[in-house]
């Protein structure tokens, strides 16, 4: 791999949050590894910067660790500037009703936390070497559900962004010593498929009163990836039209 260009692995590309941001860091000339369950658009197939795509189930250790494996193949020995750890569930229970604390089975929280908080440490960990051999950084995609009591969002997914938020912290801590800056950016409700009829309720609570779009939170993610944030670590971004502040 061209050593003289950049390169940021993105999970969760082939949609939402995870699209926009890989094609955010396209637009700026950086080579791509991304994982999905999906496959990618063929148009974004086309793209030369499109380094690598791996079809990846990060709830499955062998699909995570086989990835793992794959993007460092491609690397090549060489450096990675950056992870975005995007990919996250939101399961509902039975008849559209909250994941809660009273209901749902406990294997569908682990599943949540495999997900959410597991994949991102294991990510974390898979590319340490890669990522201090390009003073990199780590964004971890967290939620505003993360923070306080959201209507529509389940307990298992609040908690596990309220881990990854914690993971945030104290990777910042460790990976320091690696020249390797890890921050979050706390989206709240953009318009994706994940968002349901519902949240329309929740836009008079926004003081921008409207939802966000993934590229607003693709370009906090690039931000926190660039020099301009050189000296920005353990720092998570809200990404919310204000919403947050109540």
């Amino acid at each position: 791999m061209v050593e003289d260009r950049k390169t940021v692995v993105v999970t969760g590309a082939s949609r939402g949050i995870g699209h926009a941001t890989a094609i955010m860091f396209l637009e700026r000339g950086w080579r791509i590894i991304t994982c999905s369950r999906e496959d990618t658009p063929p148009e974004c197939r086309r793209d030369r910067n499109w380094t690598l795509h791996v079809p990846t189930d990060l709830g499955d250790a062998a699909s995570v660790a086989e990835f793992i494996a794959r993007a460092n193949e491609a690397l090549d020995g060489g450096p990675l500037h950056a992870l975005v750890n995007n990919a996250g569930m939101s399961p509902k229970a039975p008849f559209k009703e909250r994941l809660g604390c009273l209901n749902g089975e406990i294997d569908a929280w682990r599943a949540v936390f495999e997900l959410n908080f597991f994949a991102p440490l294991k990510l974390s960990r898979g590319f340490a070497a890669a990522l201090h051999k390009g003073r990199g950084s780590i964004v971890n995609i967290t939620s505003i559900a993360g923070h306080a009591i959201h209507p529509f969002a389940g307990s298992a997914y609040s908690i596990s962004k309220a881990a990854l938020s914690a993971l945030t912290r104290e990777s910042a801590n460790e990976f320091a010593a690696l020249g390797v800056r890890v921050n979050a950016v706390s989206p709240g409700e953009i318009e994706t498929a994940m968002i349901q009829p519902e949240y329309e309720a929740l836009i008079p609570s926004i003081p921008m009163q409207r939802m966000g779009e993934p590229r607003d939170v693709a370009a906090a993610a690039y931000y926190l990836c660039s020099e301009d944030a050189g000296y920005v670590t353990g720092t998570e971004i809200w990404v919310t039209g204000g919403q947050h502040l109540f």
